[in-house]
């Protein structure tokens, strides 16, 4: 399960990876390539080179979870192929995994009340 907290991250990584991969590759690419900590509790998200099919990975507290999507009909949209990753709000991962087009999207900056005395 994903547990939504203020510092949660979503890192999607650029360049496609090797579906065969299972958790264990995918943690070392997490600590290698994107210079992340897999035990951390962000969730990675990684692109296959066929551009219907996803895998994520998330440390839960107890364990690593690993979820495969493939769609059916259509393609997710990613970003440009390039090495590192980019960082993808709540809602745009959520339209992701849907296979929308999250980049119609952007995140509004809030800001933070401020107490009156």
């Amino acid at each position: 399960m994903i547990t939504v907290r203020g510092d949660l991250k979503v890192v999607v990584a650029c360049r496609p990876v090797d579906f065969r991969k299972g958790v264990n590759g995918l943690v070392a690419l997490v600590a290698e390539a994107l210079a992340a900590d897999p035990y951390c509790g962000n969730v990675f998200i990684f692109r296959a080179k066929r551009l219907d099919r996803l895998k994520l990975l998330v440390w839960d507290g107890t364990g690593i979870i690993m979820m495969t999507k493939w769609l059916e009909e259509g393609r997710f949209v990613w970003p440009a192929v390039k090495d590192g990753a980019i960082y993808l709000s709540l809602a745009q991962m959520a339209l992701l995994i849907d296979g929308l087009d999250w980049t119609k999207t952007s995140p509004k900056d809030v800001k933070r009340p401020v107490v009156l005395r």
